[in-house]
């Protein structure tokens, strides 16, 4: 029996890491398929975003965020935001960054400190301007996005049956492991430990110890370059240079129609990050 000290869980980061992927078996085959996923699993994120954002502004309670810094705020509210709305553009903008560091290498702690951190900056800490977002919002904003990138992916017609698996089963340990890392901030377990941990570091959105982590603007830039479009046309040309081109179809019919909703665009994306209300 291996023995897992409490206090450690929550004055350590890493230990806490190491026990979670300890008792979720993440290991080196897990690191593996999500280096293999990355490409498939960054080709979903712009439809992505977009289809997160369309739910977020379909409940007031979650709008309301965007312009209270609050879902707990119920007082009147000047005006609510829409997708056009300079706020939604630039929160897009990292939560685009966001997924795009999911496909980064899970084997290092810098990894982890990043999705802890954003654990963090929901809960009112870390930031200049404080950002309280109830758990509740948290989770199921969480389960969605899984719902949605695991629908693509076990329906994408090239990939075998055991990729496939490898994919999901990782994807889900990572996105369950940041579950955890959002909670950690929430729950009350592990209280009497608050005087040994460390003070959280202010810093901007998109850095993590002085470093930038997160770029909205080039993620603009490289959004435009795209084009839109399929999440999966990038396979295409993959597998055209292998000289299998003719086996592609021209209608994509692996796309859901969840999928496919997200990569509505009326304009082009703006490559000048829009200024919000309050940063």
């Amino acid at each position: 029996m291996e023995h897992i000290d409490r206090k450690e869980l929550y004055t350590s980061l890493a230990a806490r890491i190491q026990y979670i992927h300890s008792f979720l078996d993440f290991n080196a085959d897990d690191v593996q398929a999500l280096t293999v996923g990355a490409k498939y699993i960054r080709s979903l994120i712009p439809a992505v975003v977009n289809i997160v954002y369309k739910k977020l502004l379909m409940y007031d309670i979650t709008a309301r965020a965007f312009t209270t810094r609050s879902t707990s705020y119920e007082g009147p509210i000047d005006e609510m935001p829409d997708e056009n709305s300079p706020i939604i553009k630039y929160r897009k903008m990292f939560l685009r960054g966001y997924l795009q560091k999911l496909c980064s290498d899970p084997s290092r702690m810098e990894f982890w400190e990043y999705l802890d951190k954003v654990g963090m900056m929901h809960v009112g800490m870390g930031r200049k301007h404080p950002l309280h977002i109830e758990y509740i919002h948290i989770g199921v904003c969480l389960g969605f996005i899984q719902d949605v990138m695991f629908e693509a992916i076990l329906s994408h017609p090239r990939l075998k049956l055991e990729q496939k698996t490898a994919i999901i089963k990782a994807l889900g340990k990572v996105l369950w492991i940041q579950n955890d890392l959002f909670a950690k901030w929430y729950v009350r377990d592990g209280e009497e430990y608050a005087g040994d941990m460390d003070d959280p570091e202010i810093e901007q959105e998109g850095f993590l110890h002085g470093k930038r982590i997160v770029d909205p603007e080039k993620l603009s830039e490289e959004d435009e370059s795209d084009g839109g479009g399929c999440p999966f046309k990038g396979m295409a040309a993959q597998t055209a240079a292998a000289g299998e081109a003719s086996k592609i179809p021209k209608v994509v019919p692996h796309i859901t129609p969840r999928l496919a909703a997200g990569f509505t665009r009326t304009a082009p994306v703006e490559t000048k990050l829009p200024t919000p209300p309050v940063v």
